[in-house]
């Protein structure tokens, strides 16, 4: 199970990471966006590290406060319940 979650978390991380590289190119190319709630629904899910590292590489969405803030506090919030998870099945 456990690497069962590891792989999910590395696909849903990456695919983020991608999904803020290919709305920064559509956004500069003026073509169909994707939607802001799917950016950060990604994170939700698990892609919160993705999003980050995608959000700050392609410099895309940083002046959103919701995602320069919203983005850190997902990832803060699923790592405290994993640790809960964590410590509760231990």
């Amino acid at each position: 199970m456990e690497s069962t979650l590891v792989i999910y978390l590395l696909t849903v991380n990456l695919f983020a990471f991608i999904l803020y590289g290919i709305d920064k190119k559509r956004a500069r190319n003026r073509e169909w966006r994707i939607s802001e709630k799917t950016l950060i629904g990604i994170a939700a899910i698990g892609g919160s590290i993705g999003a980050i590292l995608g959000m700050h590489a392609f410099h895309h969405k940083t002046k959103h406060w919701y995602f320069h803030y919203g983005l850190p506090l997902i990832l803060i919030l699923q790592g405290v319940l994993a640790w809960l998870v964590y410590n509760t099945v231990q």
